[in-house]
C-alpha cells in the first residue's frame, strides 16, 4: 500500500525533535556476568555495546521526557493532537497518549496510541501527516516510547542483550508539500499471517480466555523468531525505501543518509548492502543504545540532529520492519531543525 501526500500543497513539516534514554547503563560485561560469552560475541552478532534500562520509569514517564523535548525544539508550548505510539503501554486500559498530554499541559488536546510493532513510529507519522495535510489539524505531537525490559524474560540474557529502554518524539506542523522537512509519500505494508514470528502472548484477550476456560498458563515475556525476522526485514525495508524513493521521484542513489529501524547491526548493514548505499549513508545508534522498539527512530534521528550528522539539504529515507508482521517507509528533504536529546 501506498499513500501520497495531497495535492492541495498542504504537507506536514517536521519542525522539533526530541529523546530521552534513561540513565542506567547495562553494558555487555554486566549482563553477561561470568557467561563464556561476552562483549566481543555480543558486538559481532548484534552489534550492540550497552544499552539504557528504565528504573522507576515506565513507558508515559520516558515519552513525556522525549515529548516535552521536542516541544522545546520546536518553540511551541503544546499542539494540537498527540500520538503515542508503543509496544509496552504502561497498561491495557487507558491508552497512554492522554496522559502524555497532560502532563505536559497540552490539556483536553485528541490524544490516542497507536501500536504497530517497531513500525509504529512509521505508522504514526503516517497518520500524523494524514492528521495535518486534510486540514484537520495545525500541528500534532507523535511520541514514541518504550520500556521493553518489562517484557523481558528475566533468565533470557540474549533478549537482555539486544533491546534497550527509550523514548523518541517529534512535533509535526502544517506547511508547504514542497519545503524541507515535508515528509513525502509513504509506503506502508503489513503480513498478519506471520503474527506469530514477534509476540508477546501472554495479557491480551485471547490468553485470558484460554486461562479461564482450560486453565493454561500464557507467557507475558516477549519472544521471537530471529534468522527468519533477520532475513525478511532486510528484504521488507529495501523494497519498501525504494517505493518511498521512487514516489518521491528519487532514485536510491539519491539518498544522503537512511535512518532505519535499529534491530540489529546486521540487519543494518545487510539492508545497506542490499540497497546498494555508499560507506557513511546507513545511520546507526544501536552500540549505544541497541534496540529500542518503537523508539528507535526517533531517537536515532533526534541524537543525528543534534551532533550534526543530518544537515540541512540532505535526502533522508526513514524505514522500520517489525511485529505485525508491519512494515513501512517515507522520505524528507532534512530541513534546519533543532533537536533536544537527553541523555539521561
Amino acid at each position: 500500500m501506498t499513500a501520497r501526500v495531497s495535492g492541495t500543497g498542504r504537507g506536514a513539516v517536521v519542525a522539533g525533535l526530541g529523546s530521552y534514554v534513561p540513565p542506567r547503563v547495562v553494558t555487555n560485561a554486566d549482563l553477561c556476568g561470568n557467561r563464556p560469552v561476552g562483549d566481543e560475541w555480543i558486538r559481532a552478532r548484534i552489534g550492540v555495546g550497552s544499552r539504557r534500562v528504565a528504573e522507576g520509569e515506565a513507558t508515559v514517564d520516558l515519552g513525556v521526557r522525549a515529548g516535552r523535548n521536542a516541544l522545546e525544539a520546536a518553540g511551541v508550548g503544546r499542539c494540537d493532537a498527540v500520538v503515542l505510539v508503543t509496544i509496552s503501554p504502561d497498561r491495557l486500559l487507558p491508552g497512554g497518549a492522554p496522559e502524555v498530554a497532560a502532563r505536559l499541559g497540552c490539556g483536553t488536546v485528541p490524544a490516542f496510541d497507536l501500536a504497530s510493532g517497531c513500525s509504529g513510529f512509521l505508522y504514526g507519522l503516517g497518520v500524523a501527516s494524514s492528521m495535518i495535510v486534510s486540514g484537520a489539524f495545525d500541528s500534532v505531537l507523535l511520541v514514541a516510547s518504550d520500556v521493553f525490559s518489562a517484557f523481558l524474560d528475566p533468565d533470557d540474557w540474549l533478549m537482555a542483550a539486544i533491546f534497550g529502554d527509550g523514548a523518541g518524539a517529534v512535533v509535526l506542523r502544517a506547511g508547504d508539500a514542497d519545503e524541507p522537512g515535508a515528509l513525502g509519500p509513504f509506503d506502508l505494508g503489513s503480513d498478519g499471517a506471520q503474527a506469530d514470528l514477534l509476540e508477546v502472548p501472554g495479557g491480551g484477550a485471547r490468553a485470558r480466555k484460554r486461562a479461564l476456560a482450560a486453565g493454561e498458563e500464557f507467557s507475558p515475556y516477549f519472544r521471537m523468531d530471529g534468522p527468519v525476522v533477520r532475513k525478511q526485514a532486510i528484504v521488507g525495508m529495501c523494497d519498501s525505501v525504494t517505493k518511498a524513493a521512487h514516489l518521491a521521484g528519487w532514485a536510491v542513489d539519491d539518498l544522503d543518509a537512511v535512518a532505519a529501524h535499529q534491530a540489529n547491526q546486521r540487519i543494518l548493514d545487510g539492508l545497506a548492502a542490499e540497497l546498494g548505499l555508499r560507506p557513511g549513508r546507513m545511520l546507526s545508534g544501536i552500540e549505544a543504545y541497541g534496540n529500542t522498539g518503537a523508539a528507535s527512530v526517533p531517537v536515532l534521528l533526534a541524537q543525528a540532529a543534534a551532533a550534526g550528522t543530518l544537515r540541512p539539504g540532505m535526502r533522508v529515507a526513514l524505514t522500520a520492519y517489525g511485529a505485525g508482521l508491519a512494515w513501512g517507509s517515507t522520505t524528507l528533504v532534512w530541513p534546519d531543525v533543532r533537536a533536544v536529546s537527553d541523555d539521561g
